[in-house]
């Protein structure tokens, strides 16, 4: 009887499937205590079970692997943080507590990737390029965001909306990067309602300064 097993059809398939393969070889190294700039190519591959050649028949080093593996982790938390808005039936205080719930959910399982990229960048500029490009996705939504609420008077008018949004991204991303390397998950929605609440108080509702007396 024939297998019904489905294999990939096509080149994107079947670098779908290995870049899969190579996520897990990655994410169990990391977690084992090696850095991702200790991984050889050798060991990556040999442990993905595929050749030297066949490594390098989709990938042209070990940056582009972390660089195509870092598509679906930006896409997906991208898509996460631009779904939100402070008004509306499914915005306000609650939505954005939940919406870093999921973001810090998300970045979780993702964890040991996120942790090569923020070491990789360090000494790659590569790397840290492609990075900043996809912080400044976040910015210039939180730019939108924030100039919208400015403009219909719902927080301060003298805010600076591309500051803010820079604070919020940055300061943001660092304690999320923070909370999944170094955190079991025990406290991730006790972080998600801080980083919320100080967020929208700061931000988006900010009260507008004292007039000075006359």
């Amino acid at each position: 009887m024939a297998s019904t097993t489905r294999r990939p059809s096509s080149a994107s398939d079947r670098r779908a499937v290995l870049e899969k393969r190579i996520l897990a070889v990655i994410d169990e190294q990391l977690r084992e205590g090696a850095t991702y700039t200790e991984l050889s190519v050798e060991h990556i591959a040999r442990s993905a079970g595929i050749s030297r050649s066949t490594f390098y028949l989709y990938f042209r080093d070990k940056v582009d692997v972390l660089l195509r593996l870092s598509g679906t982790l930006k896409r997906e938390s991208h898509a996460i943080a631009a779904s939100w808005r402070p008004t509306g039936p499914d915005g306000g205080l609650d939505a954005l507590i939940r919406t870093y719930e999921r973001i810090l959910e998300h970045y979780r399982r993702y964890s040991a990737l996120l942790s090569a990229i923020h070491e990789v960048a360090a000494y790659d500029p590569a790397v840290r390029e492609a990075w900043d490009a996809y912080q400044n996705q976040f910015i210039a939504n939180a730019v939108g965001v924030i100039e919208e609420e400015r403009d219909a008077g719902r927080t301060a008018a003298d805010i600076d909306p591309a500051v803010a949004a820079k604070n919020v991204v940055r300061g943001g991303g660092q304690v999320i990067a923070r909370q999944v390397a170094g955190e079991e998950g025990a406290t991730d929605a006790a972080v998600a309602r801080e980083l919320a609440l100080t967020y929208w108080y700061g931000v988006f509702r900010r009260p507008s300064p004292p007039r000075s007396a006359a």
